[in-house]
């Protein structure tokens, strides 16, 4: 079922979420990109390493007081888990995440050290989902989506409202999609002030089911094992959420894909010339903007960097790469 625009996410609810999420999530920079017209909107930087941390606080402070003395379960292939984790520990809710067996050990200890318990699974997001509902059953939890639930959403679309704050003549905003929480917060907190602004979601080649779906007029969903290819952990998603479809269909004006030498260049570039460290990711839309081969028309880009979350080992090996 295609949600109808009754069920979408309006501009006041993200204003909102801006002023609830005021004290607890700090604002992010837009760095500029080096001899470029691109400004990188550093997600990274949050205490988690990445923009999740919006979507967690706007839900766990939308519970009542009887379900936060319950606890919360998330699933997560490694950010919303550390964003849920660190959250409820800073609200005083016991949190449970389900993650996959082959997350970052990057994530999965910022996760654990957050307190958190948390249950591995395989690595195919539909069993994570699965398990989250099990557990939520069985223990009375109250689940905290990745990314398909209003508050996430909410959330997430504060991050398009700092762009238009500290960019008003942006002209393009580049956005990863996974699950598609991220650019349906962005995109209505962008196209509802400032139509003309171009909201473009980006996804790996190697899993993007999102851009199938916009080109097909309804949901594509794609095998885990493909989209398991990626190095892009975060965007292994193998279908975007039915209610972030709604908001995708309306609000965005297109989905572009990298390819992976271009997102570990992106990673790498992201590094030794802006100095920020982008996961892939968060490095997809650096990779769109220099190397696609796009034109995405006048005014300045936005690239937002949606995480700075992997392991030491991967980073090394990627900016060894350039020499060779």
């Amino acid at each position: 079922m295609t949600p109808n625009a009754k069920m979408l996410v309006t501009l006041a609810e993200i204003q909102a979420a801006q002023t609830r999420l005021s004290e607890w999530v700090d604002r992010t920079p837009l760095v500029p990109f080096p001899n470029e017209n691109l400004w990188l909107k550093a997600e990274n930087l949050h205490p988690t390493g990445a923009f999740k941390l919006r979507g967690a606080f706007n839900k766990l402070l939308s519970l009542s007081a009887a379900q936060r003395a319950r606890g919360v379960v998330a699933h997560s292939s490694g950010n919303h888990a550390g964003a849920v984790a660190h959250a409820a520990r800073a609200l005083g809710i016991p949190a449970v995440v389900v993650m996959p067996s082959g997350a970052p050990q990057t994530k999965l200890a910022a996760t654990r050290a957050c307190g958190a318990e948390v249950v591995l699974v395989g690595n195919a997001s539909e069993e994570r989902a699965a398990k989250a509902r099990e557990i939520a059953e069985e223990r009375g939890l109250t689940p905290v989506p990745p990314y398909d639930d209003a508050q996430i959403i909410a959330g997430a679309g504060t991050v398009g409202l700092e762009i238009l704050e500290d960019l008003p003549t942006v002209g393009t905003v580049l956005v990863p999609v996974s699950g598609g929480g991220l650019i349906s917060g962005v995109a209505v907190a962008i196209k509802s002030q400032r139509p003309d602004v171009r909201v473009i979601g980006v996804e790996p080649a190697l899993a993007a089911d999102a851009q199938a779906s916009l080109r097909a007029g309804g949901r594509v969903a794609w095998d885990a094992a493909d989209v398991a290819r990626t190095l892009a952990d975060g965007l292994r998603v193998t279908q975007v959420g039915e209610l972030t479809w709604g908001h995708i269909r309306v609000h965005v004006d297109d989905i572009v894909t990298v390819n992976e030498a271009q997102m570990r260049r992106a990673v790498r570039d992201t590094v030794l010339r802006a100095r920020l460290v982008a996961e892939p990711s968060g490095a997809v839309t650096v990779a769109a903007a220099l190397y696609g081969g796009h034109n995405f028309g006048p005014g300045p880009l936005v690239a937002v960097v949606s995480g700075g979350n992997l392991d030491v080992g991967t980073l090394v090996k990627l900016l060894a790469e350039e020499s060779g």
